[in-house]
Order: structure tokens, then C-alpha cells, then sequence
């Protein structure tokens, strides 16, 4: 079983903004934006709409960064780990 280690909280997200060198954090998954119900379906099927090519093969899942100092928002891919 592969997990996302900052969805399940063993990692933290954090990187400078590369508008204004704040501080950029973790808002979660991409998908779970799409819509209300995204939060809570299948993280599998969720892959299939995420945006990356190979996500479910790869064993990735898409983040959202956002910069609260200039608003400012960027995907960063995290690599999920076997457990």
C-alpha cells in the first residue's frame, strides 16, 4: 500500500514563494478541490481527474501551496511512500 506522507502527516510542506520568498504551506490535495464530495471519495479514482499523467503509477499525489503574504498558488507533486 502506497501512502502520500503529507496527507497522513508524517511530512510538512513548506517552501519559499517564488514571487516574494514567503512562506508557501500545504493546503491539501489538488483534487479535493473539484468539488464538495472530492474530500471523500476513492483516492484511486480521484488520480484519474488530478492532472498528472501518471500519478496512480507513479504513486504521487498533487498538493496545493499557497502564499499567504502575496496569494500566490502552485502545485507541488509529493511522492508517495510504500508501508
Amino acid at each position: 500500500m502506497f501512502i502520500c506522507p503529507a496527507c497522513n502527516g508524517f511530512e510538512v510542506l513548506a517552501t519559499s514563494c517564488p514571487e516574494c520568498e514567503g512562506e508557501m504551506r500545504d493546503r491539501g490535495r489538488l483534487v479535493d478541490y473539484l468539488d464538495e464530495y472530492s474530500p471523500y471519495l476513492e483516492d484511486e479514482g480521484l488520480k484519474l481527474v488530478d492532472g498528472l499523467k501518471h500519478s496512480t503509477d507513479e504513486h504521487t499525489c498533487l498538493h496545493v501551496l499557497y502564499c499567504s503574504q502575496c496569494e500566490t498558488t502552485n502545485e507541488f507533486v509529493v511522492q508517495e511512500e510504500e508501508r
